[in-house]
């Protein structure tokens, strides 16, 4: 039998099957969340960013995250280590991730805030511009709460976590 060696490229690939458990229509590596993977032989490290340090779905994430890459051939040991820096940021979320959110009715975090530190979302439900902030206080630390006087939808939008530097 040959060793065929595994490389990062398997370890994201299984990667992609991970889901946020909050959000089932976006992997943790669309979330932008994995930032490395460390192979030694069969020992895998996969180093994450949370969204935010006190996520209480972490330790599931974890759990999710060690039995994908141990689904893999010659994966023996998988350890995931949660880092505090660098920061995670909603940057880091790909296209394909935003895709995910607005599937779910999230609205994906704009791109750029105003210098006022203001920010803006479209509706997710009908792409209107005519949305108001409902609460800042969403059901998770990194949602807030919308409103659209369009299609009188209430929905979440994702905080933008930007790199300011």
């Amino acid at each position: 039998m040959t060793n065929r060696l595994l490389t990062s490229a398997d370890i994201y690939k299984a990667l992609e099957d991970v889901k946020d458990p909050e959000i089932n229509t976006v992997s943790v590596v669309d979330l932008g969340m994995v930032e490395d993977v460390v192979i030694e032989g069969s020992h895998i490290t996969v180093k994450m960013l949370p969204t935010f340090l006190g996520c209480p779905a972490l330790p599931i994430i974890q759990k999710n995250v060690e039995a994908a890459v141990k689904t893999l051939a010659y994966a023996e040991e998988v350890k995931v280590e949660f880092l505090h820096s660098p920061s995670w940021t909603s940057d880091r979320i790909s296209e394909k991730g935003k895709a995910g959110l607005k599937a779910f009715g999230i609205s994906p975090p704009p791109k750029h805030m105003a210098e006022d530190g203001s920010w803006h979302v479209d509706c997710p439900y009908c792409g209107s511009t005519y949305v108001t902030l409902d609460n800042i206080f969403g059901p998770t630390a990194c949602r807030s709460i919308l409103y659209c006087r369009s299609c009188k939808n209430p929905f979440e939008a994702m905080k933008p976590m930007i790199k300011t530097m």
